[in-house]
């Protein structure tokens, strides 16, 4: 199923506060400027933007049995996503984002699901004539990445912040034929980017906010602007340039059409106030 992709890792029912700035450490009060519950994230993210591009997406992930999980199922359902993985008694994951308009933001979890060993057989039936496997940051993913290795199907991963030490990132890392990041835990990415792909990488990309984005292939160091776009929100941005980057590539695009599609899909998310424009229709 060439237009079937799976991605693996969290999703959560966000409650998103602007602020007019982010709170100083110390007793005191602020007035929100808005507030508002949405899908959060980084999986739910990447799978609503394939989804929009015109994929067939399957989402495994863990989810309780608790009100948040009936509204993301509802949600991402209505917007194409199919939701598979585990359920497990007790909560969903569920964060408070504290933002401002400049995209800072300040991420509490509030509750995370029971970690429980994950269904393998029905992570490789759906992995299964996979155009990719997008192995996001989670325990179940980490579970899951020799059984996401020995499918054959090319994996993406996404390390965020990842500082060059963190043992976790590692298998991630190892596992991965494209590697997304950003500078924020290593601001000189270069040398890492590099070396990724001398061992074997097809390429590694790191976002640079509203300076664009770098990527590094065997032919080298490439970069992209950011498009210029009036910001609604900035939740979801890194997803949507991801999925930009993927679906580009299998379409056979070289890795700087892929990082000018990647940097047009990101407009999507940074004009909506969800991580993408169907959620707005979508939510129960």
């Amino acid at each position: 199923m060439r237009n079937h992709i799976l991605v693996s890792g969290p999703v959560a029912w966000n409650t998103i506060v602007y602020l007019d700035r982010l709170p100083e450490p110390r007793p005191h009060m602020q007035f929100a400027l808005e507030d508002f519950a949405t899908v959060g994230g980084t999986s739910a993210g990447k799978a609503l933007h394939l989804s929009g591009l015109g994929y067939e997406v399957s989402c495994f992930t863990v989810l309780g049995d608790d009100a948040a999980s009936i509204h993301l199922r509802a949600a991402l359902g209505a917007a194409g996503v199919e939701l598979s993985g585990t359920t497990v008694p007790g909560p969903s994951e569920r964060h408070l984002n504290l933002m401002t308009q400049a995209g800072e933001r300040v991420s509490l979890y509030l509750s995370t699901p029971e970690f429980r060993k994950p269904d393998v057989q029905q992570f490789r039936s759906l992995a299964t004539g996979a155009a990719a496997l997008v192995m996001d940051l989670s325990e179940t993913s980490r579970a899951l990445l020799p059984h996401a290795t020995s499918s054959g199907v090319p994996i993406w991963t996404d390390i965020h912040d990842y500082d060059g030490e963190s043992e976790f990132h590692e298998p991630f890392i190892q596992a991965a034929s494209f590697v997304f990041m950003n500078a924020d835990g290593m601001p000189s990415p270069q040398s890492f980017m590099r070396a990724r792909v001398e061992a074997g990488a097809s390429a590694v990309v790191c976002t640079l906010g509203a300076d664009g984005a770098i990527a590094f292939d065997a032919d080298g160091l490439h970069r992209v602007r950011a498009v210029t776009t009036e910001i609604r929100d900035t939740n979801g941005a890194g997803d949507a340039f991801f999925a930009g980057f993927l679906d580009a590539t299998l379409s056979g695009a070289s890795t700087d059409g892929a990082l000018a599609a990647a940097a047009s899909q990101a407009v999507v998310a940074l004009q909506s106030k969800h991580l993408h424009p169907a959620v707005e229709t979508a939510l129960p």
